[in-house]
């Protein structure tokens, strides 16, 4: 301790500090004037060698951890420093006894000291050039006190001293303010103040606490509650000190949690410590000479302490039952006294606090209590988060229902509640956690003493419990029992538990026991004989509905009887005479239809709830209305309305009402009209001259029979018979009959020519059509209406079909017989192509590729049929010696490419001769560029080399050249090459 100043004086100073700054390194002074604009205050200085001390000094005082000037100093500003130099500071350190360097600043307190000087050359939120200044202006500082200008012979700055600073080098710039440089370290009277050479007169009674060993852990419990500024003010005060000892015994009297004193670590924490400590303070001065019996008032409002004789001797009783005995008196301080005691005194608060540490959480109490069992099981099987919520601070005021009371509970669910684990479904378990919110009030702990009659309380459920004390304590809930409080005020830690001998039902819950006594929609069609038809479609219709009819609802359903299915199979005809008559796909999801006219989700719509005229919106989509003209009466899309038979059959999920007539949706009025029509292929079927047709539809063997048997709608322009004879003489000798369509390729353009006869998703009638309309065909390609002179289609050729026959309706459609086959492009195409020649074509009628032909046949992969096939391709065709050559390489076991006789041979020969194709494209030699990559049908690339010639590389180490370019045919172009090339595949297997 430096004989000049009692520095454990200043711990209130390092206490009330709030501000922060900081520094690094130094620099030459002569650089600051060029300083750039960069450079913010504290890079300045560390730049400017003359103020290094100041670095230093602000670096010191940041080793306190609420220290943090560099960061300040360094931020956005504005700020003015007054800046000392190094002289400036090695004139202050030799003004102090004992401080030879910055580095004697060495305890807390001394560097909480060294930063309220910093703080004392920092102006905030302004950066003042020295034009600025004004004489006797004054300023207010970070630190708190102010400087004054003097203007008198330059620029000066006046402290708490009776000398002031001169600014040796002024509006230094910087990036976040100013900085004037001083020759003098300023000093504000707080500093003054600490510095004084009496240092009994500084010495206060937090001096004397860190100034002795043994009261430790008070420093630290004064410094934690931030009582040293109160400590160390004038007073006078009588504080009792307990002892580190009293301490320790007080943190094992709180238990396993308060280890030291950094355990209170929460708000709450430390104001009971600072009340504890409060409570030991007499805001005045009591010598032992001055102790007599009786209450003392303490710093800590309305709490008293209790002076207590004992064998001549004073105790101090606190709200405990055990007394402070006082060890040690009369340590006088500048501004009050102190005595040691071996206790810490307790006020009630902290009797209360440390009560509160040995009370259970509300789940811990239930937990413990055996007739509370049922209550834990049930919060654990709600599984939603309310035993985690229960253990939590709360407070929270729980009415907890006994054993019995949940085993009357499930009494009154009845036969399929034997336990809570009958909660099983999501719809249970979500009841389960309303009722058992029903029980919890968030919030406060209401005592019994705390309950007025008549008084309503809001639960976590949302709705009140109402208290009533007439003959005892009774909580009514929805139902007409109420719940009688059998235990009242079990204390927890996070609140009150009431035990009462009845499980409380919100009105949910009511609902549900209420809902337990009915049947749903579907077990009451079930009951019902004369609606054991309804039932049946139910069932037939296979989509769900008995399902959905069961579940939650609420629906409202308008039930026919069995006499109007009935009535309805009548008028449907000789197709229908039962139910299971609905059994093709179409009729199903028109009973589905019917069935769903029927239904109204959403509500349960009770008779008195229909008003006339109303329109309701059903589950198939469409409306039914409600007529009230002499009775309930329900219209559908026809002109007979359904009479409401027997109305408001309430079920669990809904209303029923009985009626005696099949609603009908306009699809199923639609469905009665067409079942007198025929579809488009029972036309064509019964139409002699179309008979061509049918049999084009059937050899097609594309589905079109069944697709234009379906539901449509399509418009089918249909060639008469000799449309089709025309036909055939177009396509030549080989055509003599549709018969004559039997490869897949001719069935093929078949479908193509037949679905460009078809529009499918309208029936167009003539007068829909109009001049030049492109109408889009189920073939992909549009045909062309022309209106000059009669109805005609054109197709892709050059000859129209003339309509010979409009408007023949179907019940799927409409046909229009036209005198020609329309003929798409494909099948131009292909009147083309019977005079062209294909790949396999070419290469059969060139001598030279022989030896590729028994190739591709020997490989028996299908590759002949693939290179006969659309195309394009670009084939490399090998020379019947570029075979030979290869066969002689693979040596004595290759004669003949009859040799590739096993199933690993053919897939290796497949190999190489797909390596020789290009699928997707006719690449003629002038298309091609030197180093071009070409994918091939077997997966590896080959590349064009143009050097010379046209080349061909594969994977070996010798090109193939073409010898024969551009060779063309009806699906590609082939080019003859003096080499068999080889993919890496091949190699790697020859390998």
């Amino acid at each position: 301790m430096k004989n000049l100043m009692n520095f454990k004086g200043m711990l209130l100073f390092a206490f009330l500090s709030f501000f922060a700054l900081s520094c690094e390194d130094d620099k030459e002074a002569e650089a600051m004037e060029e300083m750039i604009a960069s450079s913010n205050i504290v890079e300045t200085a560390q730049q400017t060698e003359i103020l290094s001390s100041l670095v230093g000094a602000l670096l010191k005082a940041d080793e306190n951890d609420d220290s943090d000037l560099v960061g300040t100093l360094s931020g956005e500003g504005p700020f003015t420093v007054f800046a000392p130099t190094d002289e400036a500071f090695t004139a202050l350190l030799e003004s102090l006894d004992g401080f030879n360097s910055l580095e004697d600043f060495d305890s807390e307190e001394e560097k909480a000291l060294l930063a309220t000087i910093l703080k004392y050359h920092v102006v905030a939120g302004v950066a003042a050039a020295s034009t600025d200044l004004t004489e006797g202006q004054e300023i207010e500082t970070v630190q708190g006190e102010n400087v004054i200008i003097s203007l008198e012979g330059g620029v000066f700055i006046g402290d708490a001293t009776d000398t002031d600073a001169q600014v040796a080098l002024p509006d230094v710039n910087t990036s976040n303010g100013i900085v004037h440089v001083i020759n003098k370290v300023l000093l504000p009277q707080a500093v003054i103040d600490a510095l004084s050479s009496d240092a009994e007169d500084s010495n206060t009674l937090v001096d004397l606490v860190v100034a002795t060993d043994a009261l430790s852990v008070l420093e630290a419990a004064v410094l934690k509650a931030d009582l040293a500024g109160t400590l160390s003010g004038e007073g006078p005060f009588t504080v009792f000190a307990p002892t580190d000892d009293a301490f320790v015994a007080l943190l094992d009297a709180l238990g396993d949690d308060y280890n030291s004193l950094d355990d209170f670590d929460t708000d709450e924490e430390i104001a009971l410590l600072t009340n504890i400590l409060l409570y030991h303070v007499i805001p005045a001065q009591v010598l032992e000479a001055d102790l007599a019996e009786g209450e003392v008032g303490t710093a800590l409002m309305d709490n008293s302490i209790e002076v207590i004789a004992a064998n001549e001797t004073f105790v101090i009783g606190d709200a405990s039952d055990t007394n402070a005995n006082i060890t040690g008196t009369d340590f006088i301080a500048s501004n009050g006294v102190a005595h040691t005691i071996d206790k810490v005194l307790l006020p009630q608060e902290a009797i209360d606090f440390v009560a509160s540490l040995q009370l259970k959480n509300i789940v811990e109490i239930a937990v413990e209590t055996d007739d509370l069992s049922l209550l834990v099981d049930a919060l654990t099987a709600a599984n939603a988060g309310l035993v985690e919520t229960l253990s939590g601070e709360g407070p929270f005021t729980v009415f907890a229902p006994t054993n019995q009371a949940f085993i009357d509970l499930l009494g009154v669910l009845g036969d399929d509640y034997n336990s809570l684990a009958d909660f099983d479904t999501q719809e249970e378990l979500d009841l389960l956690v309303k009722i058992l919110t029903y029980h919890v009030v968030a919030g406060t702990a209401a005592f019994s003493t705390d309950l007025s009659d008549g008084m309503m309380i809001p639960t976590v459920n949302g709705a009140d419990v109402t208290v009533s004390l007439d003959g005892g304590v009774f909580i009514q809930d929805a139902s007409d029992s109420d719940a009688q409080v059998v235990m009242p005020d079990v204390e927890a830690s996070n609140g009150v538990v009431h035990v009462i001998n009845k499980v409380l039902l919100p009105q949910e819950a009511i609902d549900f026991v209420a809902s337990l006594q009915l049947k749903n929609i579907v077990e009451i069609a079930v009951e019902t004989d004369d609606l054991s038809l309804l039932v049946d479609a139910l069932t037939a219709a296979n989509a769900g509905l008995v399902e959905t009819l069961s579940g939650e609802g609420p629906f409202t359903v308008f039930a026919p009887t069995n006499q109007a299915f009935i009535d309805l199979l009548g008028v449907l005809g000789d197709d229908y005479n039962s139910l299971a008559d609905f059994d093709t796909q179409e009729e199903l999801d028109l009973l589905v239809k019917i069935l769903t006219y029927h239904v109204v989700a959403g509500t349960a719509a009770f008779s008195t709830d229909l008003s006339d005229g109303m329109m309701i919106p059903t589950v198939n989509g469409a409306d039914v209305t409600v007529s009230l003209d002499g009775g309930v009466f329900i219209q559908d899309a026809s002109d007979s309305d359904a009479q409401v038979v027997m109305p408001d059959v309430e079920a669990s999920n809904g209303v029923v009402h009985v009626i005696n007539k099949v609603l009908l949706p306009q699809e199923a009025i639609d469905f009665v009209a067409s079942l007198q029509l025929k579809n488009i292929v029972e036309i064509a079927v019964e139409t002699d001259d179309l008979s061509l047709l049918v049999d084009a539809l059937t050899a097609a063997n594309a589905g079109l029979v069944e697709t234009l048997s379906g539901e449509g709608p399509f418009t089918v322009f249909a060639p008469t018979n000799q449309a089709f004879i025309d036909l055939l003489g177009v396509l030549g000798d080989d055509y003599n009959s549709l018969a004559d369509f039997d490869t897949q390729e001719e069935l093929d353009l078949l479908v193509k020519i037949l679905t460009y006869h078809v529009v499918a998703g309208t029936a167009a009638f003539s007068t829909d059509l109009s001049d030049g309309m492109m109408i889009p065909t189920v073939n992909g390609a549009d045909v062309t209406v022309s209106l000059d002179g009669g109805v005609f289609i054109q197709d892709a050729s050059d000859s129209d079909a003339q309509v010979v026959m409009p408007d023949v309706e179907a019940s799927n459609g409409v046909v229009h017989v036209i005198n020609k086959v329309l003929l798409p492009q494909e099948a131009i195409d292909f009147v083309t192509d019977l005079q062209s020649t294909d790949i396999v074509e070419l290469a059969q009628s060139v001598d030279n590729l022989s030896l590729l032909v028994d190739a591709l046949v020997q490989a028996d992969a299908g590759l002949v049929e693939v290179l006969k096939g659309d195309g394009p391709f670009t084939v490399f065709a090998p020379t019947n010696q570029a075979f030979a050559d290869l066969l002689h390489a693979l040596g004595d076991n290759y004669n003949s490419l009859a040799d590739f006789d096993t199933a690993a041979e053919k897939e290796l020969l497949a190999s190489i001769l797909t390596y020789h194709v290009v699928a997707g494209a006719a690449v003629a030699s002038g298309d091609l560029y030197d180093h071009q990559e070409l994918g091939t049908v077997q997966g590896e690339s080959l590349f064009a080399i143009l050097n010379h010639g046209v080349f061909i590389r594969d994977k070996t180490h010798v090109d193939a050249e073409v010898i024969g370019a551009d060779n063309e045919a009806s699906n590609g172009i082939v080019h003859i090459i003096n080499k068999v090339l080889i993919p890496q595949e091949v190699i790697d297997a020859l390998h």
